[in-house]
């Protein structure tokens, strides 16, 4: 083994234990991949950057704005919107319903795009008609991942995939060239999901305030000169005696105490971390001389002139999507701003694989940072509402007008725009980069979406993080990494059916795909399938598929693909049932996939 390689190597396993401990955010990950290759001399300056002008970065990014056109403009919430009219069916006959749409409609528009707009519908349809909303967010999710499989343009890892192997002399994928095996499989998951559904919770929560329990809002609360908790110990507040409040930390002077003993005696400008429920939040809101996230005029940087009448606002949560402008801001440090008008008042955790709560225990308040899935608590005149529908990489989780204001024509023209862009790409009249370019060319020339708004909605980590690890894959091909990796994998298989080769290289890239992101995985696992195919003397779509169907299958956690992160990130879920649905229907997947994918290898 060359020094190349073990220097690539190295790399590549740094990568992997960044991604997975998230320790750094992705863009920091694609830089150190750009920066360590250069210097190293295993890519030239050219290859280390190439990653921003490939087809594929290029191509994922107009189809970005191409949904963030449609989302803006309404249509992926009249296309979804019909789901109303299914309320009156059974759960059975919902989940393969709601599944069939998600699925049909991700084959198209970006499957995260559209499952934010089914959480935004189920959260009302749950409110309004007591539709459990954990019995149908995983199956839509899954359902999206298996539709965007379906198509050439369905998921940005579908192109990634095509661009790599085109780089090494693959032939190209025509649109819908896979798409009879991604209906396969998508039927599979409607079939299998539907029969299981009774391991997923049942969520009856039927409005915002009993959705929240006890130990799930995080706040600052700080002692003021009226409070008529001064002097009193914790024993005789109601910060102990109160079952829907806990008392988790007491900062005085700069000092924090993190284990405040029930005896204390409480002191004008003591801060108080509370972790509540909705209901007591609300309460300790009114309560005299009790500043929640006071706010300060002169600390705003947003609306200098916004006035705050209790009486005439509302309290709504925003969901915090990859690339929000408030994500890694601690709670002390969203004090005195505010969001299109919104003041913020308490954050929801996201529930992660590690308890929170003793998480916060051990560290000091101005760390408890905002993460994606994060819920924020906001208080916000009610003509304003409207706004925060505007806000970059965040979503509010109830029902708002901002789609009402859009004309029926620009509704019209987006939509007309999106079917030709798909025409034309099915069609073979023009490649994919070319139709989402001009499709993006035109919905700026008719106004209907502005750069503004692109350059506030566009999820940069997924742009940057094609342009760092496509240098990478450059790099394996560079040092002989990857023949280095598919010669020792021909040692172990040497004798073996292509079935089974097929298999192995399926099931080490769907584990590895829960471990990183599924274009991650699909960037550095596509050149060594063609060089494993390559060295086997056998054909190369069947190992490129391989490669391109196991690294968006990675359903048995919710690490792997951007939605099942966002769902998971609700509360709703558990590990578990990532694990146990989702790990049966990866292995049949497998199965079939395996199976499928060997029959296209002569005998």
């Amino acid at each position: 083994m060359s020094v190349e390689i073990i220097y690539v190597f190295s790399v590549l396993f740094l990568v992997v234990l960044f991604f997975a401990l998230e320790v750094f955010p992705v863009d920091k990950i694609a830089f150190f991949i750009i920066v360590s290759l250069l210097l190293f001399g295993v890519v030239s300056p050219e290859e280390a950057v190439s990653g921003f002008s490939n087809s594929a970065t290029i191509t994922v990014l107009c189809l970005m704005i191409i949904a963030i056109a449609l989302e803006q403009n309404g249509i992926i919430n009249i296309l979804a919107n019909g789901l109303k009219k299914l309320k009156v069916l059974p759960i059975l006959l919902l989940i393969p319903a709601f599944m069939v749409i998600s699925g049909s409609i991700s084959a198209f528009i970006s499957t995260t795009a559209v499952v934010i707009v089914f959480i935004k519908i189920l959260t009302e349809l749950s409110a309004k008609y007591n539709i459990p909303r954990s019995k149908l967010l995983l199956p839509i999710s899954f359902a999206g991942i298996l539709g965007g499989s379906c198509t050439l343009m369905g998921t940005s890892t579908n192109l990634i995939v095509n661009s790599v192997a085109a780089k090494f002399g693959a032939e190209r994928f025509t649109f819908f060239e896979f798409s009879l095996y991604g209906l396969i499989f998508l039927g599979i998951g409607i079939v299998f999901i539907t029969l299981t559904s009774f391991l997923l919770p049942w969520d009856t929560s039927k409005n915002l305030n009993s959705e929240y329990e006890l130990d799930q809002y995080l706040t600052n609360v700080e002692i003021g000169d009226n409070s008529s908790l001064i002097d009193k110990k914790i024993v005789d507040t109601f910060l102990y005696n109160d079952l829907g409040i806990t008392l988790l930390k007491l900062t005085r002077n700069g000092i924090s105490n993190k284990s405040p003993g029930k005896y204390i005696t409480l002191k004008k400008n003591d801060k108080l971390l509370l972790s509540c429920d909705m209901e007591n939040l609300v309460k300790i809101k009114g309560t005299e001389g009790l500043v929640i996230n006071e706010y300060d005029v002169s600390d705003v940087s947003v609306d200098d002139d916004i006035e705050i009448d209790p009486q005439q606002n509302t309290i709504v949560e925003l969901l915090m999507l990859p690339g929000a402008p408030l994500l890694q801001y601690s709670i002390d440090e969203l004090k005195g701003r505010t969001i299109n008008g919104a003041l913020p008042l308490a954050i929801k955790r996201r529930k992660n694989i590690t308890n929170v709560k003793d998480k916060l225990l051990n560290i000091s308040v101005d760390k408890i940072k905002l993460r994606v899935g994060d819920r924020l608590l906001v208080e916000i005149p009610e003509g304003k509402l409207s706004e925060l529908s505007t806000t970059e990489n965040m979503t509010v989780l109830q029902e708002h007008t901002s789609y009402a204001q859009v004309s029926k024509t620009k509704k019209m023209l987006t939509f007309c725009i999106m079917l030709a862009v798909i025409g034309l790409a099915a069609s073979g009249v023009l490649s994919i980069l070319a139709s989402s370019l001009t499709g993006c060319f035109l919905l700026l020339f008719f106004n209907c979406i502005e750069l503004s708004k692109v350059y506030q909605n566009i999820n940069w980590e997924i742009i940057f993080l094609l342009a760092g690890m496509i240098p990478l894959g450059i790099a394996m091909n560079n040092s002989g990494a990857d023949a280095w990796v598919s010669s020792h994998l021909l040692e172990l298989i040497s004798g073996k059916q292509p079935v089974i080769i097929i298999a192995l290289l399926f099931l080490f890239t769907m584990l590895l795909s829960g471990i990183i992101s599924n274009n991650a995985t699909a960037i550095i696992m596509t050149p060594i399938a063609i060089s494993l195919a390559t060295a086997s003397n056998l054909p190369l779509k069947p190992f490129i598929l391989a490669v391109l169907f196991s690294a968006n299958f990675s359903f048995f956690t919710p690490l792997g693909y951007q939605t099942n992160t966002l769902i998971y990130g609700l509360g709703l879920y558990k590990f578990k049932h990532f694990l146990i649905i989702g790990g049966i229907l990866s292995i049949i997947l497998w199965v079939t996939a395996s199976l499928l994918l060997g029959k296209m290898i002569p005998g």
